[in-house]
C-alpha cells in the first residue's frame, strides 16, 4: 500500500496569478459577446453563453454525512445536515444544438439556504458546484482557456449539420482507440464521448478549490443501483433532436437515485498543481473520499416550474460560494467575471432578474 501525505494547507500563495489575464478576462468577454448575442438572435431570448441546453431538471436533497474526520469537517461540511439543493444536466456549447451532436456533459449543482461567510459578489445562499463527465479541463490555463473559446464562438450558428458529422467521427475514432486502452481525454473533449446516459456519468469539478483549510477538486459519483444501472447505457438520438431530455423525463419519472459527493484534498503540490487544470490528480496519489449524498426522487425532470425556477431564473457560478470553498487557479479565476458577464447579458435582455434563493425563486 503506497503511503498517503497528509494534506497540503490552504495559503494564498498557492495562486500564481499571471500578467496577463486582464487581457485574458477581455478575451474571453469578447468571446461571450459574440455568443450570447448570435444566440439571443436566433432564439429570440438570452440563453446561457455556454451550457445553454439543458437536458434535465431536478430538485433534490444533499445530506452532509456525520463523523467525518477534521480534514473532510471542512466549510459546508463541517456539521452535518441536509440541504434542499437543484441540480441542472446540459451540454456544454452556447448553441442549443440537436442531441445527434455528441459533446460532454455538465452537472451543475446548487446546494440551497447554506450558512456561512460568503464571497464578494456571491449571489443568494446557495454554494455551487459545476462539473463535467471528464476529470480534467480541456486546456491547462486561462489564455488557452481564451484560445479554446475563441474557436467556439467562431462556431456558433454555423453548420449544425457538419458539427453532428465532426462528433461522430471523433466518437468512432474514441470508440476504437478505447478497445485497446488508449481512449483520448483529448478527443472527448472536443466531442469524441460516447452517447451515453447522462444520469449514469460520474462528474468532476476539473478544477481546485479552497476546501476550509486544505485544497480540493470534487466528484459526484452515481452511488444507488438505479443509477449505477445506467451508467454506460448508450441513448439513441437519431431522428430525436431532443433525445437526451426526453429519455431522461421518462426515466425521472419513477427513478429513486443516489450520487456520493465526494472530495479529493491536494497533497503534493507538484502531482496535484493549482494553476494547471489539465492535469489529472491520481487518485493512487490523493484518493476521493465521500463527504456528502445527493438524493433524487421521482419527479418530472421538464416541467414548466422547473424550466423557470431552474433553467431560466437560475445563475450558475464556482463563485457563488462560501469564503471557505473559494475557486482556485487561473481558470477559475478566468470564469469569474466571464459567468458574471453571462448572466449580466441574460438579465439585460429577457428583462426578468434572476432568483437568488430557493424562496424567491418559487
Amino acid at each position: 500500500m503506497p503511503v498517503i501525505s497528509p494534506p497540503l494547507r490552504y495559503h494564498p500563495d498557492l495562486e500564481q496569478p499571471q500578467p496577463d489575464e486582464a487581457e485574458t478576462d477581455a478575451s474571453l468577454e469578447k468571446s461571450f459577446d459574440h455568443i450570447l448575442e448570435t444566440t439571443a438572435e436566433d432564439y429570440g431570448r438570452a440563453v446561457r453563453a455556454v451550457h445553454a441546453k439543458a437536458h434535465g431538471l431536478f430538485e433534490g436533497t444533499f445530506r452532509i454525512d456525520g463523523n467525518l474526520p477534521p480534514e473532510l469537517a471542512q466549510g459546508l461540511f463541517a456539521n452535518p445536515g441536509t440541504y434542499p439543493a437543484a441540480l441542472r444536466i446540459s451540454t456544454n456549447p452556447g448553441d442549443i444544438l440537436d442531441d445527434n451532436v455528441v459533446l460532454p456533459r455538465g452537472l451543475a449543482l446548487k446546494v440551497e439556504h447554506v450558512p456561512g461567510d460568503r464571497l464578494p459578489g456571491a449571489e443568494g445562499q446557495g454554494q455551487d458546484f459545476l462539473m463535467v463527465n471528464v476529470p480534467v479541463f480541456a486546456v491547462p490555463t486561462p489564455d488557452k482557456f481564451a484560445g479554446k473559446l475563441k474557436l467556439l464562438a467562431a462556431t456558433t450558428d454555423r453548420a449544425e449539420g457538419a458539427k453532428v458529422a465532426l462528433s461522430t467521427v471523433l466518437g468512432f475514432i474514441n470508440s476504437a482507440l478505447g478497445k485497446i486502452g488508449l481512449e483520448s481525454k483529448a478527443l472527448a473533449g472536443m466531442g469524441g464521448s460516447p452517447q451515453v446516459h447522462p444520469l449514469g456519468e460520474t462528474y468532476f469539478s476539473t478544477v481546485p478549490f479552497r476546501y476550509g483549510n486544505h485544497v480540493a477538486k470534487f466528484r459526484l459519483r452515481p452511488l444507488s443501483p438505479a443509477l449505477t444501472a445506467l451508467t454506460g447505457t448508450i441513448i439513441d438520438t437519431s431522428g430525436r433532436p431532443d433525445g437526451l431530455r426526453e429519455t431522461i423525463r421518462e426515466d425521472a419519472a419513477s427513478l429513486t437515485g443516489e450520487w456520493a459527493f465526494e472530495v479529493q484534498l491536494a497533497r503534493d503540490i507538484e502531482q496535484q498543481p493549482i494553476e494547471d487544470a489539465s492535469v489529472e490528480w491520481k487518485e493512487e496519489d490523493a484518493p476521493f473520499v465521500q463527504v456528502a449524498t445527493l438524493r433524487i426522487e421521482p419527479q418530472d425532470s421538464w416541467s414548466a416550474e422547473k424550466v423557470q425556477r431552474i433553467d431560466e431564473a437560475m445563475h450558475f457560478s464556482p463563485w457563488n460560494a462560501l469564503v471557505a470553498h473559494q475557486p482556485l487557479g487561473g481558470i477559475n479565476r478566468a470564469r469569474r467575471r466571464a459567468y458574471k458577464h453571462s448572466s449580466d447579458f441574460r438579465v439585460r435582455v429577457n428583462g426578468c432578474p434572476f432568483a437568488t434563493n430557493a424562496e424567491v425563486a418559487k
